[in-house]
């Protein structure tokens, strides 16, 4: 019994190690040969998931160009300025899907050569990076329902006790300071939440900017929009109704980037949003709401659950070794000799630090910091599945290292007392007593922190990682379906994790053994004894 429960957690072991070579095989090639072909690539840093600027599409339509990593496109506004600016500069271009508030740090960390999304110039924004000269030219307005009191506003004025809100970050956000007597709701991270929220009336309205006002007007029949740009509106500087291109400070290329846009006149910008719009994503239903999504978007889905579970898969068996380890160093007795007493307690003070970091911050916080902040200090640009799988694994390792070593310091004195009795060593009493039952009474905790990682891979769109979360909001952006695409989402997730938790009980009833096994028995006992005088 005791040499097949051995043996059982060995080989789950060896599983996931095995699990996470093929993993790290798997990347540092696809790393390498990205790396190759993106020498020469002109990257350009936008959100993909703001039409008619710049969106998602799975196919290459209408001039669309390559995202970064994906089998998926974007186009839009942004876009089609990207490909003439790249063509003067003799590079194929291609976009990083990149959060909103992503953007900069990408800039500035060297992972991407230009900011092309509709951002605006301004003072804050000019202390870290260059700016090109405009490529647009717009107008601030402000989206609402068109059932709304607000939908016959003219001015400023009219909007006095509405819940109002931007994105994050804009220029937009802070024009709302300009309406006197306006709740100024706070910021979102992108527009897709901020139509949710309109929809839902949990808001009044958001301003932005033209163009989004003809895209939502044309995605959805029921919102309208506000131009607050004339008398009575909002009153701005030059810039703060212009898109410019961001660059890192002192690029060589600006000059050049500054003289095709020197060749994009008023007209000729106009045509481009007016087309931007027309090719927009447009909301199709023709049936079941389920349907229709799987139908349009099942390939999307299906890649975002890949690399969910991959995340979730590899953070946790990476995350289980590291913890195996650390809880094994851990529960070292203290030995005699000084100099290895000292060199036991800086290890595990050092250790001590690892998991009290790691367990005392958020992992959208490690996983930025990680991401872009190893770029501006060491210059280790790591691509963002890569550094998702780091992040993932230490933190799941600093968790399960508690979890472990409280499974090893559960286990009863007595068997310590027995096996340094008979000689063992301590590495000899974990390998062959002690860590087959711990890490047996453990397998509720690593399963509840499997499913844990599953659902926390969602905050990884901090940077960017196409995982389930990321992938639905992109698919919200593009069919308008806010509800219906999250619910789906919610539905894969419940999935994954009832169907992970049931095949973690199997392997922990396997590991437990049978339930009438009598230790009083043995191989050699072929028949009950009879009892003497019977």
């Amino acid at each position: 019994m005791y040499l097949k429960q051995k043996r059982s957690w060995l080989s789950i072991i060896g599983l996931l190690f095995a699990v996470f070579v093929i993993a790290a095989g798997t990347f540092h090639s696809s790393q390498a040969q990205a790396a190759k072909k993106s020498k020469k690539v002109f990257l350009v840093g936008m959100e993909a998931n703001y039409p008619p600027f710049n969106w998602t599409q799975q196919d290459a339509s209408n001039g669309a160009v390559p995202i970064q990593g994906s089998n998926l496109y974007a186009n839009g506004y942004d876009v089609q300025v990207s490909k003439r600016i790249a063509k003067r500069l003799g590079r194929p271009v291609e976009v990083a899907k990149t959060e909103w508030d992503g953007l900069l740090p990408a800039l500035t960390s060297g992972k991407i050569d230009a900011i092309i999304a509709g951002m605006t110039p301004t003072p804050e924004r000019e202390k870290t990076i260059d700016f090109t000269r405009a490529y647009y030219n717009s107008k601030q307005i402000i989206v609402v329902n068109k059932n709304s009191k607000y939908a016959k506003a003219k001015t400023l004025k009219d909007f006095k006790g509405a819940k109002l809100t931007g994105q994050l970050s804009t220029v937009q956000y802070d024009l709302i300071k300009q309406i006197k007597g306006a709740i100024r709701e706070p910021a979102m991270r992108d527009f897709s939440s901020m139509r949710v929220a309109l929809q839902s009336n949990t808001i009044d309205g958001y301003v932005a900017e033209l163009p989004e006002g003809y895209s939502m007007a044309v995605a959805d029949p029921n919102a309208t929009y506000i131009n607050l740009s004339g008398k009575g509106g909002f009153v701005l500087d030059k810039t703060e109704s212009q898109e410019a291109i961001g660059l890192r400070k002192n690029d060589p290329n600006k000059a050049t980037i500054n003289s095709v846009l020197s060749k994009l006149p008023n007209s000729e910008q106009s045509r481009l949003m007016q087309q931007a719009v027309k090719e927009q994503p447009q909301t199709s239903s023709q049936g079941n709401w389920f349907i229709d999504i799987w139908q349009q978007y099942g390939g999307m889905l299906l890649r975002g659950i890949g690399m969910t579970l991959l995340l979730a898969i590899v953070g946790t068996a990476v995350g289980f070794i590291i913890g195996l380890l650390i809880g094994i160093v851990r529960t070292i007795p203290a030995p005699k000799k000084r100099l290895q007493c000292y060199l036991i307690n800086v290890v595990n003070w050092l250790l001590s630090v690892y998991i009290e970091v790691f367990r005392g911050t958020p992992m959208i916080v490690q996983a930025a910091v990680f991401y872009y902040g190893a770029a501006q200090a060491f210059g280790i640009n790591l691509d963002r599945t890569t550094s998702a799988l780091i992040i993932v694994s230490i933190n799941t390792g600093a968790y399960l290292a508690e979890i472990i070593r409280g499974g090893i310091i559960s286990i009863d004195q007595g068997q310590f007392e027995a096996a340094t009795a008979l000689g063992m060593t301590h590495f000899q009493q974990m390998n062959k007593i002690v860590l087959p039952q711990a890490v047996r009474n453990s397998i509720p905790a690593v399963t509840n922190e499997f499913i844990v990682n599953i659902k926390d891979t969602s905050v990884l769109s901090i940077i960017s990682v196409s995982e389930l979360f990321f992938t639905g909001s992109t698919i919200a952006g593009q069919n308008f379906q806010f509800f219906h695409t999250y619910l789906t989402i919610s539905l894969i997730y419940l999935i994954m994790t009832f169907t992970i938790t049931r095949i973690f009980r199997l392997i922990e009833k396997k590991l437990n053994g049978p339930k009438n096994y009598d230790l009083m028995t043995n191989d050699f006992q072929i028949a009950t004894p009879k009892i003497a005088g019977k």
